[in-house]
């Protein structure tokens, strides 16, 4: 029988921040935020420990050069055998860049994406992969990230791909993929050189220099906030500075409700971290307080219904709505969040999809942001519900919130509304737009809210809509400039 070798690892050698992450067995484990951090030294740490404590655990680390891998993560795990004295334990290649347990065979092979044959080709010695740590993972491809990710298969062990990256750019493919869609597969942390315990005063005063001389390189590399490469069309600062100090939502989750096929009673809310409603302040109720509802609905080159509930007086965002689902299940939710808030004014666009005005107005919500439109029938003017996005409305509404922002930012109190704001920019030809593979749903939900305050605010007689009100479709005017389908209420 062979001497058993007991190795102790204190827990004062791990980062405090990141040491709840030691036994994380999610799919996707990632680590993100600024410089300093100590994210990347962690992630040696707790490979090394791994390595000594499971039966099987084989590493492959990659970068997107196999020389900056060399000088890198290679570098660092030498670095802390040495530190934790277990250099007898552990035998290191220099030539093939591989590094093995000498008590259980477990490896670790490093390698750069420049050499995709290589890739192909690395075993190990006992067992199979089980674990991939991405090293700088912002610079590579998301194509790159799919072959790794299908390398890792296999029902024998756990399987893990942990990736770490700095925060270059909003619209990068990392934050679509895990940010953006919420997924019990992935544990995300976000750290700063703040969460480092160890970080010397010099590094310290050396990032928070970069305050004054390179907002860019304060904001991703210091702070660890998501960077904006390019011209944006919002005041990148102010909404960055507001990402600072963005509060938390009281609740998360959705309304449930009995409906009979004609009308909504027995409204409920629902508790659900994976919701997609965020309440950050419940209707004041004692005080009289009057809320709009700004509806942007799911048309061309657009994926989510959102919704952004403001306080009518000072515009302050309470309540968001984002998901993808369909205009029937979008319009009853917009009816309980209008109810919820004190049958608040609702302002739904009327482009691309007209059913959820008309289903609101079927369930008796009738409270909805009145315009006036030329019939193009008749050539009279007439009151239609709904908010139709033209070739002037755009970019009016548009402008008002760009003065919001850059005057209010923080009446602005959702995360995810603020992210997408960086991502806006102008495009070739002057037009307000998302990027390619972007999204402006929470943009012109927002806008559209904006828009319809003064209806709330300023309007001392109701406007009276008879029930007898029917949907027509106008006649298409070439000169009108609508975006999307010409359907409206009449």
């Amino acid at each position: 029988m062979k001497n058993e070798i007991n190795i102790s690892i204190s827990k004062k050698v791990f980062n405090k921040a990141f040491i709840h992450l030691l036994e994380c067995i999610k799919r996707y484990l990632i680590l993100y935020g600024g410089a300093g951090s100590g994210k990347s030294y962690f992630i040696c740490e707790r490979y090394l420990y791994k390595l000594l404590k499971n039966k099987t655990c084989n590493l492959l680390v990659v970068r997107k050069t196999g020389k900056s891998n060399r000088d890198s993560t290679y570098a660092l795990f030498k670095q802390i055998i040495s530190k934790w004295k277990l250099n007898k334990y552990f035998k290191i290649n220099e030539s093939d860049l591989r590094i093995k347990c000498l008590l259980n065979g477990n490896e670790i092979v490093f390698a750069g994406l420049d050499d995709v044959e290589k890739l192909k080709s690395i075993t190990f010695s006992k067992g199979e992969l089980t674990d991939v740590w991405i090293e700088e993972a912002s610079e590579i491809l998301e194509s790159d990230f799919n072959q790794l990710d299908v390398r890792l298969r296999g029902k024998g062990t756990q399987k893990q791909i942990v990736i770490s990256f700095n925060p270059i750019d909003i619209n990068h493919w990392l934050k679509k993929r895990f940010f953006d869609i919420k997924s019990d597969n992935v544990e995300v942390m976000h750290s700063t050189y703040l969460n480092n315990d160890f970080l010397d005063d010099d590094y310290k005063e050396l990032l928070e220099s970069y305050k004054n001389t390179d907002p860019y390189y304060y904001d991703v590399y210091c702070l660890g906030n998501w960077g904006v490469l390019g011209k944006t069309v919002f005041d990148a600062k102010k909404l960055q500075e507001r990402l600072q100090n963005i509060p938390k939502p009281l609740k998360i989750g959705y309304f449930s409700y009995d409906y009979d096929g004609i009308k909504i009673s027995d409204i409920k809310w629902v508790n659900d971290k994976n919701g997609y409603i965020n309440i950050y302040q419940v209707p004041n109720v004692p005080k009289i307080t009057k809320y709009c509802i700004g509806c942007d609905t799911a048309g061309d080159g657009s994926d989510y219904f959102t919704a952004h509930v403001l306080n009518a007086e000072t515009g302050e965002q309470v309540a968001t709505l984002k998901q993808q689902f369909d205009a029937d299940q979008y319009a009853k939710q917009i009816y309980c969040l209008g109810m919820y808030y004190k049958e608040a004014l609702v302002g739904i666009e009327a482009n691309f999809d007209s059913f959820p005005i008309m289903e609101l107005q079927r369930l008796g919500y009738t409270n909805q942001y009145v315009r006036e439109a030329v019939d193009t029938y008749t050539g009279k003017t007439e009151k239609r519900f709904g908010f139709k996005t033209t070739s002037l409305t755009r970019p009016t509404i548009i402008s008002k919130l760009i003065e919001i922002v850059r005057e209010h930012t923080e009446v602005i109190n959702d995360r995810d509304t603020i992210e997408e704001l960086l991502t806006i920019v102008r495009n070739e030809k002057g037009r307000i737009e998302a990027p390619d593979g972007g999204h402006d749903d929470q943009m012109m939900g927002l806008a559209i809210a904006h828009h319809i305050r003064e209806q709330v605010v300023f309007d001392t007689e109701p406007i009276e809509v008879h029930s007898q009100y029917r949907f027509n479709i106008e006649k298409i005017n070439e000169t009108n400039n609508d975006y999307g389908e010409e359907i409206v209420i009449v």
